[in-house]
């Protein structure tokens, strides 16, 4: 498996964010990575192994697309100022790659719709 690469998350709490990515084998993107069978899967947290943890919901489309969204809810809800993330995938024969790590910058919202507000407005 390789390195992953880098990505870097920069949010304002209380958005809803939307992320794609295309993987591929080469480094001229012709030979997509096969994603058959494969689960997605992403986490904001404080840190490295931390308690402080945000599931994205992750979408796989065949053959190499993976959409990541994090909703206005679970934005809100993000109290730390910085943190990490990474994109994990299983696949099939439960091997386990990460593919994409980075550093998460979360700016303080003005208008604080907050979680309660947001859930009670649907």
């Amino acid at each position: 498996m390789a390195t992953p690469g880098n990505y870097v998350l920069d949010i304002y709490r209380g958005d809803s964010y939307r992320w794609q990515f295309r993987l591929w084998e080469d480094v001229a993107k012709t030979i997509p990575v096969d994603l058959d069978n494969v689960i997605a899967e992403a986490e904001i947290r404080d840190k490295p192994s931390g308690t402080k943890v945000t599931a994205m919901v992750c979408t796989v489309t065949v053959p190499n697309i993976i959409d990541i969204h994090l909703d206005a809810v679970k934005s809100s809800a993000l109290t730390i100022a910085k943190g990490v993330w990474d994109l994990q995938l299983t696949y099939e024969n439960e091997d386990v790659a990460t593919v994409l790590v980075g550093a998460v910058n979360i700016t303080a919202d003005v208008t604080e719709s907050g979680a309660e507000e947001i859930a009670r407005r649907r």
